[in-house]
């Protein structure tokens, strides 16, 4: 698969308008993939959501974060792992070769492990220092972009702690994508805040 440019995560606990309205501000804003992440909420309520959050996001990639199950029932296009979610040689089995299938790496060797199981691409994190994911990791700096573009071909996702300043220095480093959560969603326009970032790429 290709990304290129933004990519956005829901976060309802930093939010300031709530997700329903930052993912019609991340479509206004033209990011070409979301990935709906909850963590506090019932299977219900996350359904409920995703499939609302699913009709909104209708002309973007449409991921759900850990759960397979809600992506199914609302048929997104895929998921996001975690290190301590389902493998993805599983999760490709159940979800078939057509679907995407995301997989946070924090070193080289979780990327390479990640491609070999047939990911559609790797979340790197953190790079910097972020309190959006209490469970992070330690920051690795833009040379692990540098080090894991050279190991793996899959596109790589950069999040943690990026911001409008050092942004630049992270697509310079080979991101494919970059995801900055709180500069954004806690802005009162978040399109507007959105577009600083995708005119960073050259599209």
């Amino acid at each position: 698969m290709k990304i290129k440019g933004y990519y956005f995560i829901t976060d309802s606990g930093l939010s300031k308008h709530g997700n329903k309205s930052d993912c019609c501000e991340a479509m206004k804003a033209g990011v070409k993939i979301i990935q709906y992440r909850n963590k506090n909420g019932s299977t219900k309520e996350m359904y409920e959501e995703a499939l609302e959050l699913r009709r909104i996001c209708s002309k973007a990639i449409f991921l759900i974060n850990d759960r397979i199950d809600i992506a199914l029932a609302v048929n997104a296009d895929g998921v996001h792992l975690g290190q301590d979610d389902m493998d993805c040689k599983i999760a490709r089995k159940i979800l078939g070769k057509k679907k995407i299938i995301g997989v946070t790496a924090h070193n080289i060797k979780e990327a390479i492990k990640a491609e070999r199981e047939d990911a559609s691409y790797i979340g790197l994190s953190p790079i910097f220092e972020t309190a959006t994911k209490l469970d992070a990791g330690i920051p690795a700096g833009i040379k692990l972009i540098e080090q894991t573009m050279k190991k793996i071909s899959i596109p790589i996702v950069a999040i943690g702690g990026i911001n409008l300043e050092n942004a630049k220095q992270v697509i310079n480093a080979g991101a494919d994508s970059i995801c900055a959560i709180s500069c954004v969603i806690t802005k009162n326009n978040v399109a507007e805040e959105i577009k600083k970032f995708q005119k960073l790429f050259s599209f």
